[in-house]
């Protein structure tokens, strides 16, 4: 899949257009960054789409020198179970 990387969000379209995944972390204070939205099409759910979305926008929020804070229930869940990521 080929993701689209925006100023906060992350994201992937099907050759018509239709989103197919999105991942958004708009700031939320200076310098830090709320993931606060993951949406993968429910046709795409379970090949660990969701989990490549957050590794690219964790890489982007590095990139930039950003903190991030996640309020996506989904980001929330991945965190806690990868604490070597956070």
């Amino acid at each position: 899949m080929k993701y689209i990387h925006e100023p906060h969000r992350i994201f992937a379209c099907d050759p018509d257009g239709q989103l197919l995944a999105e991942i958004t972390f708009p700031f939320s204070a200076s310098e830090v960054v709320n993931i606060n939205h993951t949406y993968v099409h429910p046709a795409l759910r379970g090949q660990q789409i969701a989990d490549a979305l957050i590794r690219l926008a964790l890489a982007d929020i590095r990139a930039q020198g950003w903190r991030y804070t996640p309020t996506c229930a989904f980001a929330v869940r991945w965190l806690a179970r990868h604490p070597d990521e956070s």
